[in-house]
């Protein structure tokens, strides 16, 4: 059993050390965007349409609106009402917004690109925003997305919006979720024409509209549940420049109350992360355990020098690896003691994730049920 322990230990540092080393440093946070300065905000946006699908989303969506429309005079914004049985529809109406009525989606179809689907038909301009009911942006930021497509002859960009951070679980968890994001999907790489590497955050997407078209829109990924990576991997075999970034100019004001909602939005889509396949689901439980638990508390069980120089070395890792995540954030460095409780929740929500696609349960979201393919 020591054995074990040891040779797991020693894997784990292994892990957090290759991390560090890899070439395009995945825990880094140099790709990054802020919204510009003053003038900006009062720049012309008539060649932008912006599409907000929102279903249940009354209590959120003036406010994400608004945050739009403080961005420039002449966007098109157009909200799809995913059959909501609240005030949504009401609440974009009094922001002086278009609100198309969505229909059911068809049997194969995701409730959010089926009504993102339904909102590309009101597109005239040469860009499309796509943008979550609970993202708020700051002033400029738009004009500083476009722009950038301009200078750089970008067809996609997509902005990690700054996730809720107002509550000790959001504290715990929400960083590290960035943090997890960005060592599954480096930014560094998905920025690169020539990797296979393909990343998006589906909260803020501003888009060529003719790029969409060509790829069918979402036509083409109408039963992806993690929509927005998959558009992004679907632009880039177009051959068309694609790009992610963190920004604090956008944020979700959505709020986690507690663990169960974070622990849901998690393992809506952690095993589809992993393809569904449980060779995955083992390696994912074997590196966590001991990159989380065996090499940084491997000390708390076997006292030597080994051990002791091994668990130090993989909190250092920890330290290096996280700390470019809490700054950016603004969270205390302490935060990375927390990292084996932390990894712990988000292995348990991934075999929570698993499980219920095993029992026939691909997804629930908004009380709309996904059925895993063994089941179709």
């Amino acid at each position: 059993m020591g054995t074990l322990v040891l040779y797991l230990s020693i894997f784990g540092v292994l892990c957090w050390w290759s991390l560090i080393l890899l070439p395009w440093h995945p825990y880094r946070v140099r790709e990054k965007i802020e919204a510009g300065v003053s003038e900006k905000t009062k720049s012309l946006l008539s060649d932008i349409t912006v599409l907000i699908p929102a279903r249940n989303e009354g209590q959120y969506i003036q406010r994400t609106i608004k945050s739009v429309q403080v961005q420039g005079k002449g966007a098109c914004i157009v909200v799809i009402d995913d059959q909501s049985s609240d005030n949504t529809a009401k609440q974009a109406r009094l922001c002086g917004v278009q609100v198309i009525s969505g229909i059911a989606p068809p049997p194969g179809w995701s409730g959010k690109l089926w009504a993102l689907q339904q909102g590309l038909q009101e597109v005239r301009t040469p860009y499309t925003l796509l943008m979550d009911a609970d993202i708020v942006l700051t002033p400029g930021i738009i004009s500083e997305l476009r722009q950038k497509a301009l200078d750089e002859n970008l067809a996609f960009l997509s902005l990690m919006a700054e996730p809720p951070m107002g509550n000790f679980v959001e504290r715990l968890l929400m960083p590290a979720f960035i943090f997890f994001f960005k060592l599954l999907y480096p930014f560094s790489l998905a920025n690169k024409p020539d990797s296979r590497v393909a990343a998006a955050a589906g909260g803020c997407i501003l888009v060529e509209t003719q790029a969409l078209r060509r790829i069918g829109a979402f036509n083409c990924l109408h039963d992806a549940l993690i929509d927005d990576c998959t558009l992004a991997a679907h632009i880039k075999q177009a051959g068309l420049r694609t790009w992610i970034g963190l920004s604090r100019a956008a944020r979700s004001h959505r709020g986690y109350h507690d663990l169960k909602q974070i622990w849901e939005m998690v393992a809506r889509t952690a095993y589809t992360q992993l393809r569904y396949s449980t060779v995955l689901l083992a390696a994912c439980t074997l590196i966590m355990v001991s990159m989380f638990w065996v090499a940084p508390l491997v000390f708390l069980i076997q006292s030597n020098s080994e051990i002791f120089w091994i668990s130090l070395l993989a909190w250092t890792a920890m330290f290096i690896s996280y700390m470019p995540t809490l700054i950016y954030y603004k969270r205390s460095p302490l935060w990375v003691f927390a990292l084996p409780i932390i990894g712990t929740l988000y292995l348990a929500m991934t075999w929570t994730s698993a499980i219920r696609y095993w029992r026939g349960e691909r997804a629930c979201w908004k009380d709309r049920r996904y059925e895993s393919k063994t089941n179709n």
